[in-house]
């Protein structure tokens, strides 16, 4: 189906000259040109890398293409045809005169034949088998240039003090470019921006252009989210808001960026987004991620954000006349409230796999939600034909941005690898140390004590081995090193017995370690509202045994590098997800679910039998038979239920049914059920973070010490045949994270201290436990899932 914007191949003619003018600015003085194989002509490397037709319909036909290993090691262009994908006419980017996803593969097609500048490849599938494309323009590389660009990305990360040092590198390697588009699927025009773009690149024959594609490779994630762009939704397939899974990957789609990230180590980055209006350009108000090499960071990110706002600006566009704010640039502009604090945005991970400048970018007019719905269709066409315009002048700003600061660029991402191999603590940020960044202050520097290593032992009985496999693989999938000591061993006064992991933080991946296995901070004092979750931690969450060794300490261990996956025994008690799997696996459990997405997902990843339910789908005459559990967070009120639905369930409870409820849904459930007798309270609503808790009943036994709370609750009036299964700790139970009191005076941790977070009773024949916590969050807290296993099967 056609597109109403203008045809992909003659637009770049038609506007060549607008498009190219961020393109001029003067040259990195550091920056030869250009960037080849010195054993072969641009002739030579485009001659043994072109494909013929034949071989073009051949990987049509069998859907393969350049993504296998021949081509990872083949140099570029890497030209496959697409296979087509189903039209779909009721794709919701087709209102907005934007690229249907079905489009974006014949457009990414007849891309590749203009040239010997773009490459295609499929970087992954989204949840629902949609494939994921991943464009490379650059100038052509032979194979032998390839590998050559290859090794120096390597030395880079594991060597970077001998980087540093390397003529090759200063003057050879390429800058690595990542444009991230549509993560948030109702968020269209980057997609089509990185269109109109790729083509120019390919197409454009200035000096400007042919000297950043001979110093720059620039990657494209054309859509990170085709199902939700289809669709019409933030979220992906799953329900999932990709742009908060980067700390515990559950996504396909999260998963493929990460690595693309590990893969092509960008130096610089952008993650295109709507809608704020003026047009948001990050870096970000207080407080900044701790385990960053944050004047490294602001130094680039504030320059970019300067030339995104000039360019974005210098469109022309304004609010009397176009309703078009101008960009803002919040570090400069905004006092809190936009925060980089948590590494679960992909611009706020980016930086641990080598990202010197990376970016959120909001565009202004929205045209997605009730908007999408109300208004007519040419005024959101006008729209989403202006977000186009500043989308695609904050990706040119950008990529003259890493044309013309290629050294610099390269020498910071090189220095922020070697501080951290070599263990040197980080530069906290000041005028001085970060020249030309204006207004920095005491509220802007955040840093941390890096450990000398962690360890996470192996054998001690105290945790499953599921859970230290889970945690080690997941390190490694996350670029981290983590080696096996051979023998037992001591360290800071402990010992450990061979077969102990540990994870020395003298390595380049010290930021993505630490920010992973440490506990985390309260900065509940710091500023008064937070963006989004402010603690978590995988070192207390998810099941394993972690001990942080101090610096200075001697790593005097025999150990060797981990590589490939580590397998780890369920065990035979349901204290890991993997164990309830198991018993699952054996039996199932059948589970009617009113519950959030990511407790959908965890559910089924411990293969809970699950229909979901809510309290239309009650109404409507669900058939309980074989039910044994319900679960209770999300969509389900029992005051709603009508006569007959009320009626089914009670004789569920009646006939032994469990429930269990969590949150203020499941509360109200609870007490319209007159299940427990208990009084709910609700914490401030906008605190979240990893508790301190005391495990006392048989739900919570062998649990992490450690839970997570968002907008919390706890549970007083206990009466009787009510027992406390888990319970805030005493004081102050928040470990990382941001909990203060509400305006009133009450919901902050002080009235949680001591309180029940966790309880259980029966209700006539029903067993019923009430989460005060969320022992599911975002399918995150994996050490917290046997607590809702046992309390489901029972």
């Amino acid at each position: 189906m056609g597109i109403p914007r203008p045809a992909l191949i003659t637009l770049a003619t038609a506007t060549a000259a607008v498009l190219l003018a961020p393109l001029g600015a003067s040259a990195d003085p550091g920056a030869p040109r250009p960037v080849r194989d010195s054993g072969a002509s641009v002739a030579d490397s485009a001659a043994k890398s072109p494909v013929t037709a034949a071989e073009r319909a051949l990987k049509s036909a069998t859907g393969t293409g350049t993504a296998g290993p021949a081509a990872r090691t083949g140099g570029y262009p890497r030209e496959q045809v697409l296979p087509a994908q189903p039209e779909n006419p009721g794709d919701k980017s087709i209102k907005l005169g934007l690229t249907p996803y079905h489009s974006i593969a014949p457009a990414l097609n007849e891309l590749q034949e203009l040239g010997d500048r773009v490459s295609v490849e499929v970087a992954g599938e989204s949840s629902k088998g949609h494939p994921l494309y991943l464009v490379t323009v650059t100038s052509p590389e032979s194979a032998r240039a390839a590998g050559e660009q290859e090794r120096m990305r390597q030395q880079i990360e594991s060597s970077p003090a001998e980087a540093a040092e390397d003529p090759q590198i200063k003057a050879r390697y390429k800058t690595p470019v990542f444009v991230n588009n549509n993560i948030h699927g109702n968020e269209w025009e980057g997609t089509d921006a990185a269109l109109e773009l790729i083509e120019e690149l390919a197409t454009s024959k200035s000096e400007e252009t042919e000297q950043l594609l001979d110093t720059s490779r620039v990657y494209f994630n054309v859509t990170a989210n085709p199902d939700g762009r289809i669709a019409g939704t933030r979220a992906n397939g799953n329900g999932f808001d990709l742009n908060r899974d980067f700390v515990t990957a559950s996504q396909p789609e999260t998963r493929a960026m990460r690595q693309i990230a590990i893969d092509k180590q960008p130096a610089v980055m952008i993650d295109l987004h709507g809608y704020v209006n003026g047009t948001l350009i990050e870096p970000t108000t207080p407080p900044h991620g701790e385990n960053y090499e944050y004047d490294l960071f602001l130094k680039n990110t504030y320059a970019n954000a300067l030339g995104m706002e000039k360019a974005v600006n210098g469109l022309g566009y304004t609010e009397a006349k176009d309703g078009v704010k101008p960009a803002v640039i919040p570090f400069r502009d905004q006092e809190e409230g936009w925060d980089d604090w948590p590494p679960i945005f992909t611009p706020q991970y980016m930086p641990f796999h080598g990202a010197v400048a990376s970016h959120t970018i909001e565009f202004p007019m929205r045209v997605n939600n009730a908007d999408y719905d109300s208004l007519p269709v040419d005024e959101l066409r006008r729209r989403s034909g202006i977000n186009v315009d500043i989308a695609g002048a904050a990706m040119r700003a950008t990529l003259d941005f890493a044309r013309t600061k290629r050294s610099s660029l390269i020498a910071d991402q090189i220095e922020t690898f070697r501080r951290a191999d070599a263990g040197e603590k980080q530069v906290e940020v000041s005028e001085e140390t970060v020249p030309g960044v204006p207004g920095i202050g005491p509220e802007d520097v955040y840093t941390t004590e890096f450990p000398r290593a962690y360890v996470i032992p192996a054998g001690d009985g105290e945790r499953t081995d599921a859970a230290t496999a889970r945690l080690v693989n997941h390190l490694l999938d996350n670029d981290v090193r983590v080696e096996r000591a051979s023998e037992a061993f001591r360290l800071d006064g402990r010992a450990y017995p061979a077969g102990s992991y540990v994870v020395d933080l003298h390595q380049s991946k010290r930021g993505m370690a630490n920010v992973l296995l440490a506990e985390g901070r309260d900065i509940s004092d710091k500023v008064s509202t937070m963006y989004d979750i402010s603690g978590w931690s995988l070192g207390l969450l998810w099941g394993a045994q972690v001990r942080a060794v101090p610096e200075g300490t001697d790593l005097d261990v025999r150990r060797s590098a981990v590589r490939g996956a580590v397998a780890g025994d369920a065990g035979a008690g349901l204290d890991s997800p993997e164990a309830v799997a198991a018993a699952n696996a054996q039996q199932p459990t059948k589970v009617a679910a009113a519950v959030t997405p990511g407790e959908l997902f965890a559910l089924r990843e411990m293969k809970f039998d699950v229909t979901p339910v809510s309290t239309a789908a009650l109404n409507d005459g669900f058939d309980w038979e074989g039910t044994d559990a319900l679960f209770v967070s999300s969509g389900l009120a029992h005051d709603k239920l009508n006569a007959s639905a009320k009626k089914a369930l009670d004789g569920f409870l009646a006939d032994g049914g469990r429930v269990v409820a969590r949150g203020a849904t499941g509360a109200a459930f609870n007490d319209s059920a007159k299940l427990l007798d208990v009084t709910a309270v609700e914490g401030n609503e906008a605190a979240n973070g990893v508790v301190r808790v005391s495990n006392e009943g048989p739900l919570a036994e062998g649990a992490p010490a450690h839970s997570f709370v968002y907008s919390p609750m706890w549970f007083t009036g206990l009466g009787s045949g009510v027992r406390v299964e888990q319970s805030y700790a005493s004081g102050n139970p928040l470990v990382a994270g941001h909990w203060r009191a509400a305006e009133n005076g009450k919901g902050g941790p002080g009235d949680a201290s001591g309180r029940a977070s966790v309880v259980s009773g029966r209700a006539g024949g029903a067993e019923v436990v009430l989460f005060g916590t969320e022992p599911m969050f975002r399918v995150h807290p994996k050490g917290l899932f046997p607590q809702v296993g046992r309390a489901l099967i029972g």
